[in-house]
């Protein structure tokens, strides 16, 4: 996730976030995006939330019902399902409550070239999910300012964004342009799944070694190498890498987790000074492609790490083959998932399963569990082009009122979650099992996912609840299998995310994502960073061993080239000012 956690919707989904892959995974559902929002699976719904059928989902927002009208709604996100939203439960129930129906359209080819087209031809469609390229529609003037229209229809609107709103005017001139994708309400809900950064192994690997604590780097290293040692036999990878396009952040980031620190993107921040240092071209780093130089001359590291696309990563996850990896819990979703259904039917195959690793260079405080997050450069905006803005605004409106949260959380009471007598929330182990991607589409879980107003992943309920299934206690404990009740036994917790430390409070979280324009300083230092790690990366790591230095200096020499401090010190500067307007 570094600051590009996707080079465009990276991060943004992904993050906060660590939501919907993060909910899905919990119960064993794979999540189209790999991220964020406490996920389809992880929402929730109340005692008193519509069913499809019922008076309460056909309520209509006003005294007297709206004639219906079809907004068009450009995501810039592109592998997704172009839909209607009145084509899923959920959307059809908000469409009866608010008369509004979505035709959703996604991204097909380059972003910059179809914003760039709606830009020169000052045409947009209603609603707009610009992602990476929001600054240029900004620049544009391509989306209008929301503060009259809030301020009109919008007291769910104020209630949940109303904390942020300073910050929010505060990137943009003193005006508010869209929503962010979510924002923090009630009580923060820990995320017991660790849909983050980790360290990643076999757990048979642990087992074989009596369940070792395994903290530091070189122990980890050591772990993957003693396993394939014991096992000639078997063909094993110790180690593989993701670097396919924008996700080349799962083998350039872990610099920053080794040393300590959460995804701030390309920077390290420290929580006393605000003072941002990037860690490439450090020792950090330094450290980090130095090991997996060394695994690579051992034979333990795959080469085909650095040609390898994202489906065939993930088959080598679910092959059995490969031992460790760094990566994103979100962006394995699919490969655990594959592992885990396997490991329900069979016991035997839980040793495939992986296992989270809190490692850093050190061994002590780490943190790659996100602290409450604020995502300010990814959203929806209404454009310029929209026919009736106040009739889309109130749809925001009413997608944020508490039960239509749970309802796009946790859907129907009845159908796919329960209230016990005490007012939880849970899911039986039988609908746990039929939220599969077909029925997540087709409910409208997948829709409404992201990419709209919504709580945050880790927000609570005004009666306690989590506002993401996965988030709810009692939805995770019946969620595991043998195999994970089994193992957190060993260690002695009962939810994965004990095994990492409390994250700190760092109110610009994350830092990757504070506005960045086009073409600015910050914006050229980033992307001649991503070509240069692009460049030298598998030149390090597949480099022998004696050349390895020689490598480093020429990476290190071109690096230095780079505006760094400029970069630093600019960021410096914007995390000063946003805990300013937090405080």
């Amino acid at each position: 996730m570094n600051p590009s956690g996707r080079g465009s919707n990276e991060v943004a989904k992904k993050l906060l976030v660590a939501g919907m892959a993060a909910a899905l995974a919990v119960s064993g559902v794979a999540c189209s995006n790999g991220n964020n929002n406490g996920g389809n699976d992880g929402k929730s719904a109340s005692p008193s939330a519509p069913s499809s059928s019922s008076p309460a989902a056909s309520e209509t927002a006003s005294e007297k019902p709206l004639d219906k009208v079809t907004f068009t709604f450009f995501n810039g996100v592109a592998g997704e399902k172009d839909l209607n939203t009145n084509e899923t439960t959920i959307g059809k129930a908000l469409e009866d409550q608010t008369g509004v129906n979505f035709k959703i359209e996604h991204l097909v080819g380059d972003l910059n070239t179809k914003i760039g087209t709606m830009i020169a031809s000052n045409e947009y469609p209603d609603v707009l999910v610009p992602d990476a390229a929001i600054e240029e529609v900004l620049k544009a003037g391509g989306f209008i300012a929301l503060d009259d229209l809030i301020e009109q229809y919008g007291p769910n609107i104020k209630r949940v964004y109303g904390p942020y709103f300073e910050r929010m005017r505060a990137d943009y001139g003193g005006k508010i342009y869209f929503l962010p994708f979510s924002a923090q309400v009630g009580d923060f809900s820990a995320d017991p799944n660790i849909n983050q950064g980790a360290f990643w192994v076999q757990r048979r690997v642990l087992k074989e070694a009596g369940y070792p604590q395994i903290k530091t780097l070189d122990e980890y290293v050591k772990l993957v190498e003693d396993f394939v040692a014991k096992h000639p036999d078997e063909d094993l990878t110790g180690m593989v890498s993701l670097t396919h396009d924008w996700r080349f952040f799962a083998t350039s980031n872990p610099p920053m987790h080794l040393a300590g620190f959460p995804n701030d993107g390309n920077v390290m921040v420290d929580v006393n000074t605000y003072e941002a240092k990037s860690y490439a071209g450090t020792d950090f780093e330094k450290r980090w492609v130095q090991t997996l130089n060394d695994l690579n001359a051992k034979g333990l590291f795959d080469k085909s790490s650095f040609v390898d696309n994202y489906d065939q990563y993930i088959a080598k996850l679910s092959s059995h083959k490969v031992v460790g990896f760094f990566d994103y819990g979100w962006q394995i979703g699919s490969a655990q998932n594959v592992l885990k259904d396997a490991a329900r039917k069979d016991q035997s195959q839980d040793d495939f399963v992986y296992f989270p690793l809190a490692v850093t260079f050190d061994g002590t405080h780490d943190q790659y569990l996100d602290p409450p997050g604020w995502t300010s450069n990814r959203g929806v905006g209404i454009t310029k082009s929209a026919k009736d803005p106040a009739r889309i605004i109130q749809y925001f409106d009413n997608l944020l009122k508490e039960e239509n949260q749970i309802l796009k959380s946790w859907g129907i009471k009845g159908e796919t979650y329960e209230v016990d007598a005490n007012g939880r929330f849970y899911r039986t182990a039988e609908q746990i099992a039929k939220l599969d991607d077909t029925f997540n589409e087709q409910f409208g879980f997948k829709t409404y996912d992201w990419d709209w107003p919504q709580y945050n992943t880790s927000s609570t309920l005004a009666d306690g609840n989590s506002l993401a299934p996965g988030y709810q206690p009692e939805v995770f404990q019946l969620s595991l299998t043998e195999g994970d009740k089994t193992i957190l036994g060993k260690y002695g917790v009962k939810t994965y995310a004990e095994l990492f430390d409390t994250p700190e409070d760092r109110p610009w979280y994350p830092a990757w994502s504070i506005p960045k324009e086009q073409g600015s300083p910050q914006q050229i230092w980033e992307t001649k960073k991503d070509e240069l790690l692009k460049k030298y990366y598998a030149k390090l790591v597949l480099a022998k061993p004696a050349d390895f230095e020689g490598v480093w200096a020429e990476y290190t020499k071109e690096f230095g080239k780079l505006d760094t401090v400029g970069y630093e010190t600019w960021y410096a500067e914007q995390i000063k000012k946003i805990v300013e307007v937090a405080k």
